[in-house]
């Protein structure tokens, strides 16, 4: 298990760099700078000037490796946006509502998921599966900004029940959650309905059932044990993506969060805060799915990572 982590780490780290450069030079590619605008251009001295402030005058290389020399030190930079504050205190205020909003989509459509997943499982071929089927396709199909703009339509709009947009009252949070929740709920709802119908026909459950035991105890202690086992790789990887601010779902309600950070980065080419913001990312997932692996192998005894596998 040692080897195992030393080695995920030392990926992380390898992934983080090339990340890191080719986001770097994609960002530098783009026509354009952070100091270019059409309504009220600066003149050419002071762009000059804010450009060697910030050491955007000299070659690529340098200001590559100064920005990493920064980050490992802690130092993420000043965002261009915002100049009275570092990215970190920036990011640190964004992170609230794509955490509260994304995380808790996250959570409930998943426990929507696994029980809608549960009950397609148990009741095959009947109507409650063709439903859970239905929702499933549904929810990986329709992009995410369509079911926003249809939750927005029904229950803002035309039932005018909740605040179509905002941030701030707990009200303002339902739709958003909604929307959040749509693809965790789809994908688990078709993960655990596959998991437990592959479970449920293997011989240990008619073992279990020819020694008497009662259903529930079968389903519950040991047809979902062994059926979590592929739910849990997606959860946290899922997690941390939904979590971080989904663009299009931050967009349509005009939600302060990481996702609309992201976006006004690209946009004024605020080359720090999209850097931390894409790195952070990547950090985010490939300690993410370390741990779904760790935790996969601590579900399944018989699998083994590292120097154990031998």
């Amino acid at each position: 298990m040692i080897v195992y982590l030393i080695k995920r780490l030392l990926s992380v780290a390898v992934t983080f760099f090339i990340v890191s450069l080719v986001i770097f030079l994609m960002m530098h590619a783009v026509p354009g700078g952070p100091f270019t605008e059409k309504d009220m251009p600066l003149s050419d001295a002071v762009k000059a000037a804010l450009n060697a402030r910030l050491g955007l005058d000299k070659p690529l290389w340098v200001q590559y490796t100064n920005y990493m020399a920064g980050v490992l030190q802690g130092n993420w930079g000043v965002p261009y946006q915002s100049p009275g504050e570092t990215v970190i205190s920036l990011l640190q205020q964004a992170w609230v509502p794509s955490l509260i909003l994304g995380g808790s989509g996250v959570i409930i459509g998943a426990a929507l998921g696994i029980l809608i997943g549960m009950a397609a499982a148990l009741k095959r071929n009947s109507w409650i599966d063709y439903l859970a089927s239905t929702l499933s396709v549904l929810g990986l199909t329709i992009p995410v900004f369509v079911i926003s703009m249809l939750l927005i339509l029904i229950f803002a709009v035309w039932l005018n029940w909740l605040p179509a947009s905002g941030w701030g009252k707990p009200e303002r949070w339902i739709l958003p959650i909604a929307a959040y929740a749509a693809i965790p709920l789809a994908t688990y709802a078709r993960y655990t309905r596959s998991a437990m119908l592959d479970t449920l026909n293997r011989p240990f459950v008619t073992a279990l059932r020819a020694k008497g035991l009662s259903e529930r105890r079968i389903i519950f202690q040991h047809v979902l044990r062994n059926s979590a086992i592929p739910m849990v790789t997606v959860f946290l990887p899922m997690f941390m993506g939904t979590a971080t601010g989904s663009i299009f779902v931050e967009a349509m309600f005009r939600i302060p969060g990481l996702g609309s950070y992201f976006v006004s980065s690209i946009e004024n080419r605020d080359y720090p805060l999209e850097m931390a913001l894409v790195l952070m990312f990547t950090i985010g997932i490939c300690f993410a799915y370390l741990i779904s692996d760790i935790a996969y192998a601590w579900l399944n005894p018989r699998i083994r990572l590292g120097d154990d596998a031998k």
